[in-house]
């Protein structure tokens, strides 16, 4: 099968499309014949190994010097190929999304995964749509609904409104009542208002850390401000989600990881709550995310597409070119 590969850190340069074996499902597993994947984040930190810091603290993704799983990637949509033993949930035919968490393998023509990682594809989403939910919706469902609360009448921002964690937030915010206010650039102003936002913030011409508008939660999916900044934008006993922000230059030791380290460090000596966000995927999740986008409440916003001998490119475009919303790798399968 065609995939793509990496057998060091660096560059978008470093990836490549290749013939690989196709995977046999292990015991609990199914194996997926693939129509689409996003691009995260994560799969630009592992293709960076970035930061530095990250090889020590998350061994099952990051090698010392390339990273352990050879094949980008990790939400994707599809059919069921085929199932292992033990699988009660799936059988062939099944339209199916899911996410491999960080065992990665998704950008390729066939990918296993756990059965509980997987849920079923809703009628109404394209694969595309489906492929766009894991990972970004998970973020964001967890630092929306579990950290921040949400609620009717909550004042609740998010800043990276127009992300692929901040479209889905910005919409799960507003599922549960929250009044929401999306910091983004002007360009995607009218994004941020397609998808329910109550007040826009354009980060350019003003500082939302320094308005005096207190908020109930800061959803920060940035880490371009500093943690006594964006406290000042809370109320005294408002909840600041940490998620350590998305891509940047390169070559740093801790990164984003620094300002959840401190937030954690800061959140026993105040009256404010500072969360840090582990977005570890489990099934239920997956399930409610489904039932929110076949409800209609949740649309994935994606920004561009690209055929799978590509995805070097669209993680370029992700990396540079600040993409809004998320970026999907098609997978053809006429072939």
């Amino acid at each position: 099968m065609k995939a793509i590969v990496q057998d060091r850190y660096g560059s978008h340069d470093t990836l490549s499309l290749a013939e690989v074996d196709r995977p046999t499902p292990a015991a609990g597993e199914v194996l997926v014949r693939v129509r689409a994947a996003s691009v995260n984040a994560a799969d630009w930190h592992i293709m960076r190994g970035d930061p530095r810091l990250a090889r020590l603290a998350m061994p099952v993704a990051f090698g010392w010097s390339g990273p352990k799983k050879r094949i980008r990637g990790r939400d994707f949509a599809g059919v069921v190929e085929a199932v292992g033993p033990g699988v009660t949930r799936f059988r062939s035919g099944d339209e199916v999304f899911g996410d491999l968490g960080w065992n990665d393998g998704a950008f390729a023509e066939y990918v296993c995964a756990a059965q509980d990682l997987v849920v079923g594809k809703p009628a109404g989403l394209t694969f595309e749509q489906a492929a766009a939910i894991p990972t970004a919706g998970n973020t964001a469902l967890i630092g929306v609904r579990d950290l921040g609360r949400a609620q009717p009448g909550q004042r609740f921002l998010v800043n990276g409104a127009s992300g692929g964690v901040g479209t889905f937030a910005v919409q799960i915010a507003k599922s549960f009542g929250a009044e929401v206010t999306a910091v983004c650039s002007a360009r995607n102003a009218e994004t941020a208002r397609s998808i329910g936002a109550d007040h826009l913030i354009d980060y350019a011409e003003e500082d939302f850390t320094a308005t005096g508008q207190p908020y109930d939660v800061v959803f920060d999916l940035v880490a371009n401000r500093s943690l006594a900044h964006l406290r000042r934008a809370l109320t005294p006993t408002g909840t600041l989600v940490l998620s350590g922000g998305g891509v940047s230059n390169g070559g740093s030791l801790v990164g984003p990881m620094g300002l959840t380290i401190a937030g954690g460090l800061i959140s026993r000596f105040v009256r404010q709550r500072v969360l840090r966000l582990d977005a570890a995927v489990n099934t239920e999740n997956l399930v409610t995310l489904a039932g929110l986008a076949e409800s209609g409440a949740v649309v994935p916003v994606i920004d561009r597409t690209y055929p799978l001998p590509e995805t070097s490119e669209a993680i370029r475009y992700l990396e540079l070119d600040h993409a809004r919303a998320k970026v999907v790798i098609t997978v053809d399968q006429a072939a």
